[in-house]
């Protein structure tokens, strides 16, 4: 099980304070996602880097931008991450894995295996385990055992309804065919 991914935990120290009270449930959100796509797709140091910065970046828009349709903040944090990192050969698959990870289908044929990894394991979370995409039961329990919820799925939905009363029209902007 991965519990120490450094880069993952620098990312999250280093907006702990735009996350506020929200950060335990977001540090363990992120871990959970990283556990279930590795689960689904393991790969070499430089795959767990990648994940790692997605990840972190993924949802981090919702805190630091103060909004709802956190696609595109979360994207241009994670791009200005890996130019500071020297790691720009890699935007487009962070890119990709950041912007799919809310499908609702399954990525393109040619897509890399880790974005569609990383849009399920998404999917294994915010569905608490109800879609497990071939995880086993046990798995899927014993990580969500390791990283409790520690208020996130609630305020996820406090964020959606509150998203509800002033956009009816397109309460869910991340949302993705």
């Amino acid at each position: 099980m991965l519990t120490a991914l450094p880069t993952l935990d620098a990312v999250l120290d280093a907006h702990a304070s735009a996350l506020g009270d929200d950060a335990l449930g977001y540090r363990h959100h992120a871990y959970r996602v990283a556990n279930f796509s590795w689960l689904l797709a393991p790969g070499d140091a430089e795959a767990l880097e990648k994940l790692s910065i997605a990840v972190a970046f993924h949802d981090l828009g919702i805190w630091t931008a103060g909004t709802f349709d956190y696609l595109p903040p979360s994207r241009a944090l994670a791009r200005d991450h890996l130019h500071q990192a020297g790691k720009a050969a890699w935007m487009v698959e962070v890119d990709a894995m950041i912007e799919c990870h809310h499908k609702l289908v399954r990525t393109a044929a040619g897509t890399s295996p880790a974005v569609e990894a990383f849009r399920r394991a998404d999917w294994i979370d915010v569905s608490l385990g109800v879609r497990r995409f071939g995880l086993s039961r046990r798995a899927v329990r014993e990580v969500m055992t390791a990283f409790p919820d520690a208020g996130f799925h609630r305020r996820l939905a406090e964020l959606t309804l509150a998203r509800l009363r002033c956009h009816p029209l397109d309460p869910l902007p991340m949302m993705r065919w």
